[in-house]
């Protein structure tokens, strides 16, 4: 894969350069605020190899491509000024409500520190195996160093919120780290549990080190603050003064007013999750391991990580193991899959998604690259986040370091024994259910292999029926010469990765229905249209080859979204001679998208084919 081509048709697609307000990326995906949504082009992002799904959440336009997703925003830094976009606050494009906007100040925040974060939290857990098992004593030198690695990153925490707080805020990030390390500095902590005032004022200092509200309600604050000196203060000043200015009302009105109120915050949130854990910890656990799943669909999840972060301070954080367990549910599946799949395209997924999942507990591929393509995994996926987070609710597990959920960070978590009960049999319902039940709906019929233990002696035309009964056939939409998909100038084609298939060269500018069905998307462009058909294939027809550049022109379509059609309906007219003139070429994919439901597809051996005759058998 081209990450280069990958970024520049992205930055394209979401409406250039110039509509990009800021990007920022997570684990797995690009979060992009747009000027204006609707000149991103939903449907051909989806379309692209590399991108596993489009999500409109929280404010933002998030891009799903998956654990390759630093190397495409590498790429896309090069396509855009970044950097120039990060202070965009007299931007008058599209604005969010305050509920998406809170979620994108927090995503923004926490996505760059988020490798930090996992590292130090796999090293903490590194460690708790290495003394749980006497191979490093925990008063060697060694084990000392080891330690100040991993506990870094959260013992100077309100450092680097404070950093990159600040700059998505649009203020001056070194001054807002500055500002926060002050709370941090040992003039500062001298003064804990000491009758502390400032001009007078009675301060109530406390520790602050690993702690997330203080310093974010410090750093709205300061945000404000700055923005309101650089109106009143002379640009030729500005340099020196409003840092100043900014760590001299910012510092004293942290230690005074925001750093206790926000502690008390923290302590207020982690008091009412305790009191609905003694309450019932089975509810709250079900309540988290179900609603994990679809609240990282969203990219909501971002809402609960500085409640975790923030527990983990104060002793343990009980949260992460309730939704944790819908992390083992989703691997589970996947591994169910990759087990009973057939097409080798879908294994290669089901393998390669899992796998991230497994070692690193990022399963946003599993999420949109398998269950939401086959939907019937949901129901798997909610009966293992339930029932696991129910378990680890009840047993009361807690996670004693930060790390995302997945088999190498279970020494993160205390007991372990009980942390592991409920993970795992997250893990097993996912497997055991994929497993027996299959993960897509298909047509009410019985098999070849049954029906012959039922009855061995059959005539040949009951045989003949049952095959016919077996097969999906697809007529040509098009008349044309036929070709392979490997000859086929698109990657996304020829690969196979959008499903097999065939293409044709088009003689005659009209595309037909080769089913009867019903139209499940035509694109604004009207150079493409998906049909489901009556036996649930998913055929897509893509007339040309990156024809979505001409916007519509020299394209007509007869239907719309949610028609019902019957084979040989007319979907599409186009003009192939100006097609052509215009620089493109007219070779057109024919896709059964969801390849893995037939265990064979078998395209006609003819060269040239007529519009409404047999082209496709797409075998059960």
């Amino acid at each position: 894969m081209s990450y280069e081509k990958l970024a520049k048709d992205i930055v394209e697609n979401v409406g250039g350069d110039k509509n990009i307000k800021n990007v920022v990326h997570c684990a797995t995906r690009l979060r992009f605020q747009l000027r204006d949504n609707k000149k991103a082009n939903k449907q051909v992002l989806e379309e692209m190899d590399g991108i596993l799904s489009v999500v409109q959440s929280g404010g933002q336009y998030q891009v799903v491509i998956g654990p390759h997703v630093s190397e495409v925003y590498k790429e896309v830094a090069k396509n855009t000024n970044i950097d120039n976009k990060q202070d965009d606050s007299n931007d008058d494009g599209e604005k969010a409500n305050w509920v998406a906007q809170v979620f994108d100040v927090i995503s923004g925040t926490f996505s760059p520190l988020l490798g930090a974060l996992a590292g130090a939290g796999m090293l903490k857990a590194l460690l708790i195996v290495l003394t749980m098992t006497g191979a490093l004593s925990e008063e060697s030198s060694t084990y000392l160093i080891l330690s100040a690695a991993g506990n870094a990153i959260f013992y100077f925490l309100p450092i680097f919120i404070g950093f990159t707080l600040s700059k998505r805020l649009g203020a001056n990030p070194y001054v807002g780290a500055s500002i926060a390390a002050a709370l941090l500095e040992p003039n500062l902590t001298g003064l804990i549990d000491s009758n502390a005032s400032f001009l007078g004022i009675p301060a109530i200092v406390v520790d602050y080190s690993s702690t997330v509200f203080p310093i974010f309600i410090a750093i709205l604050i300061y945000a404000l603050l700055d923005k309101g000196l650089r109106k009143i203060i002379h640009k030729d000043l500005q340099m020196f003064l409003v840092p100043m200015l900014s760590l001299t009302i910012a510092v004293p009105l942290a230690v005074l007013i925001f750093g206790p109120f926000g502690t008390y915050v923290g302590d207020g949130i982690a008091a009412g999750i305790e009191f609905l854990i003694e309450r019932s910890g089975l509810l709250t656990g079900a309540v988290l391991g179900g609603a994990w799943s679809f609240l990282t669909l969203f990219g909501l999840h971002w809402g609960i990580v500085p409640i975790s972060i923030q527990n983990l301070a104060t002793g343990g954080d009980p949260l992460t193991p309730m939704f944790g367990t819908a992390v083992f549910a989703q691997i589970g599946i996947a591994l169910g899959i990759l087990i009973r799949a057939k097409d080798r395209t879908l294994k290669g997924l089901a393998g390669s998604t899992m796998l991230p999942g497994a070692l690193g507990g990022v399963t946003e591929p599993i999420l949109y690259g398998l269950i939401l393509r086959y939907r019937k995994t949901i129901i798997y996926l909610l009966a293992g986040g339930i029932i696991g987070g129910a378990i680890n609710g009840m047993l009361g597990s807690v996670a004693v370091a930060f790390a995302f959920p997945s088999f190498l960070s279970i020494p993160a978590f205390s007991p372990i024994g009980a942390y592991l009960v409920g993970a795992l049999i997250a893990f097993a319902i996912g497997l055991v259910l994929t497993l027996v039940f299959g993960f897509e709906v298909k047509d009410k019929k019985t098999s070849g292999n049954e029906k012959e233990q039922d009855t061995p002696a059959k005539t040949e035309s009951t045989q003949n029926t049952e095959q016919l009964i077996e097969q999906e056939s697809i007529a040509s939409p098009l008349t044309g010469i036929v070709k392979p998909l490997s000859d086929v100038n698109d990657p996304a084609f020829s690969s196979e990765a959008m499903g097999k298939g065939a293409a044709i060269e088009p003689t005659v500018g009209e595309v037909i229905s080769p089913v009867n069905g019903e139209i499940s998307a035509i694109f604004p462009t009207h150079h493409a249209v998906g049909i489901t058909s009556e036996h649930q294939a998913e055929i897509l027809i893509h007339v040309g080859l990156d024809t979505v550049q001409l916007e519509g022109k020299h394209f007509e379509a007869l239907v719309k979204q949610g028609d019902t059609v019957k084979q040989g309906d007319t979907l599409i007219r186009f003009d192939i001679e100006k097609i052509k003139e215009a620089g493109f070429d007219v070779t057109t994919p024919v896709i059964v998208t969801n390849t893995d439901k037939f265990t064979d597809l078998i395209v006609t051996d003819d060269v040239e084919v007529k519009a409404n005759e047999d082209f496709i058998r797409a075998i059960v």
